[in-house]
C-alpha cells in the first residue's frame, strides 16, 4: 500500500511537470525553446494553449514589466523569436522526436534570451535574469502545491509523513520533474 501511494504521488508531481511542460512548449519545438519561454511562466494563469494572458506558455505581463517593455512589445518579439528559432526539419510521420540533453536545453535557452534581447534592443542579461527569476518563482510555486497535494494525502490517510519527505525528496533531485 506504502509503495503504491508512493508511486501515486510520484505520478502526481511527474504528470504535473509534464502537463506543464508540454502546455508550454511552441508549436513545433521542443520543451526546450519552450522552456526559455516557459522558464517565463510564474504559474500565474493556466490556460494552455491561447489560454488568457499566455502567449507561448509565457505571462507576458510580468515578463515584459521584468523587462521594462510593453506587454505588447514583447509578444511581438515572442513571436518573432519563435519563427526564427523553429526547428527546420520536423520528424518524419511515425516518427519522434529525440529528447534534448542538457546541453541542448541550455544552447537553446541561451539562444532564446540572445534572440529575445536583440529583438527587444535590450541587454541579454537584463533577458536572462528575468527568465530566470520568473522561471524560479514559478518552480519554488509548483514544490509548494506539491507539498500541500502531499500533506492533504497525509491527512486523508493516503501517506505518511516520511512519505512526503521521500517524495519532496525524489522531486528536488529531478527524479519526479523537480528542479534539474
Amino acid at each position: 500500500m506504502r509503495a503504491a501511494a508512493l508511486l501515486a504521488a510520484g505520478a502526481v508531481a511527474g504528470g504535473a511537470t509534464a502537463v506543464s511542460l508540454s502546455a508550454n512548449a511552441v508549436e513545433g519545438e521542443d520543451s526546450t525553446t519552450g522552456a526559455a519561454s516557459a522558464e517565463a511562466r510564474p504559474g500565474g494563469d493556466h490556460g494552455g494553449p491561447g489560454g488568457h494572458g499566455r502567449g507561448f506558455g509565457a505571462d507576458t505581463a510580468e515578463l515584459a514589466e521584468s523587462l521594462g517593455v510593453t506587454e505588447e512589445k514583447l509578444e511581438a518579439a515572442l513571436e518573432a523569436v519563435r519563427k526564427d528559432l523553429a526547428p527546420d526539419e520536423k520528424p518524419a510521420d511515425g516518427e519522434e522526436r529525440t529528447p534534448p540533453t542538457e546541453e541542448d536545453r541550455a544552447a537553446r535557452t541561451a539562444a532564446f534570451a540572445k534572440a529575445l534581447a536583440d529583438e527587444l534592443g535590450i541587454a541579454e542579461s537584463k533577458v536572462t535574469a528575468a527568465l530566470e527569476s520568473i522561471r524560479s518563482a514559478d518552480a519554488a510555486e509548483r514544490r509548494t502545491e506539491l507539498g500541500e497535494r502531499l500533506d492533504q494525502a497525509i491527512e486523508d490517510g493516503k501517506l505518511t509523513a516520511a512519505d512526503k519527505t521521500s517524495v519532496l525528496k525524489a522531486y528536488d533531485a529531478g527524479v519526479l520533474g523537480g528542479p534539474r
